[in-house]
């Protein structure tokens, strides 16, 4: 089974991916790698963060490698806090600061439409490829359920009744913007690694 390094330490994001692409390829972990490194995230979008990621990681240990960013993107506060989702009420990263610093905004605010949009990045024998996926939905008033992580307590993806924060891994996948940019990632692995046999259900 190839082995493939994602450029991260969030212990969630591993545990969705590797749910997303199966048994296709191992996925491990920076920590699990012995690689004891924080990326930055400098950028201004979060197609070049994940570059940034993927890029740096793949020049320290010459290993196929992928990462990705996530943002969360509210339309009635022109995207935000898309890019800066992680940090959005600080350099703490505390979800729940983020999460009261979003219904605080949104106080009386009628159109509650947003977006998660994850973009993947993976340098795959020294070339880059990006895969992204989104998911459609609405930021509720407040939150509803404690699995999950991040923002997912309070948003409801189109097509649901339930928040992700109350959905299991396997029901969040259905919707999940992660899912969608890593099934995209399967097809090319399927394709670089199989490529004369039949395709592997996603």
């Amino acid at each position: 089974m190839t082995k493939l390094l994602f450029a991260t330490n969030n212990a969630h994001k591993i545990e969705e991916i590797r749910s997303a692409i199966g048994h296709l390829v191992h996925v491990i972990g920076l920590k699990e790698a012995g690689i004891d490194i924080d990326i930055p995230e400098p950028h201004p979008t979060i197609r070049e963060n994940a570059s940034e990621k993927s890029s740096v990681v793949f020049a320290r240990t010459g290993i196929s490698c992928f990462s990705e960013d996530t943002g969360l993107e509210i339309d009635a506060l022109n995207g935000d806090p898309g890019v800066r989702s992680a940090r959005y009420a600080g350099e703490g990263k505390s979800s729940e600061d983020n999460i009261d610093k979003v219904l605080s905004a949104l106080q009386g605010v009628a159109n509650r439409k947003a977006r998660f949009r994850t973009v993947i990045s993976l340098v795959w024998k020294g070339s880059e490829q990006l895969f992204e996926g989104t998911c459609e939905g609405q930021i509720l008033p407040e939150r509803q359920g404690s699995s999950g992580f991040g923002y997912d307590a309070i948003f409801l993806p189109d097509g649901s009744a339930r928040s992700f924060g109350q959905m299991s891994l396997e029901e969040k996948n259905a919707f999940s913007h992660r899912r969608k940019a890593a099934d995209k990632l399967v097809l090319f692995l399927q394709q670089q690694t199989h490529p004369s046999k039949p395709k592997l259900p996603l």
